[in-house]
């Protein structure tokens, strides 16, 4: 094992399989450099905003547990931090509702957009709209191995939505029906079969 330090976080939250309420909760946040959703010089920022926390005397909620949000041209970085009176203007609370489905993902971001895409169809069969998702490396080539490989922390965020949960509900009523007339069908089949012999 290397004795190479590296920013991953050692704890982190047992979140997986979780809706989790982060509505008000006060984050540290700063805007990177994305490049059609890639984060340019992404080391750099979290060194950089490890940084102004420390000068901020700023206490993390789990040290090294980085969120990031990209997009085609940019994106951001966010970490949970204690309840504190700041001045920064990096420092403020997330919005409300602020709502995410968690999954700890085991595997390389290129086996990412399948985990948020089974995350979405879970959403919608909730009747939840899905919104941003957020990004929490937990390992990287310096101690996945320790950690038992490669493991991605995966934020959903969602809003409740009243039209798609009627159209989920229709739609699985609509599923029911089609099985129990298949189901009769099949039994009156059977029926006449037998009365046959």
């Amino acid at each position: 094992m290397s004795d190479e330090r590296c920013p991953c976080p050692e704890e982190f939250p047992d979140w997986d399989g979780q809706s989790i309420d982060l509505s008000g909760a006060c984050v540290h946040g700063m805007k990177i450099s994305s490049i059609f959703h890639m984060p340019v010089a992404f080391d750099m920022y979290v060194s950089k905003q490890a940084a102004n926390i420390d000068h901020l005397e700023l206490t993390e909620r789990w040290p090294g547990l980085v969120f990031s949000k990209t997009g085609l041209w940019g994106g951001k970085i966010l970490r949970l931090i204690e309840e504190d009176e700041s001045a920064s203007r990096l420092v403020y609370h997330l919005p409300t509702p602020f709502e995410v489905m968690v999954k700890l993902h085991e595997g390389g971001v290129g086996t990412v957009p399948k985990a948020v895409h089974k995350m979405q169809i879970e959403m919608m069969e909730q009747g939840c709209m899905p919104k941003e998702f957020y990004l929490a490396h937990l390992t990287c080539p310096v101690c996945e191995e320790r950690k038992g490989g490669d493991k991605i922390l995966i934020l959903r965020r969602y809003v409740a939505n009243e039209r798609i949960k009627k159209q989920m509900a229709k739609e699985r009523d609509r599923i029911a029906a089609k099985v129990e007339k298949k189901a009769k069908k099949d039994a009156e089949k059977a029926a006449k079969e037998n009365a046959e012999v």
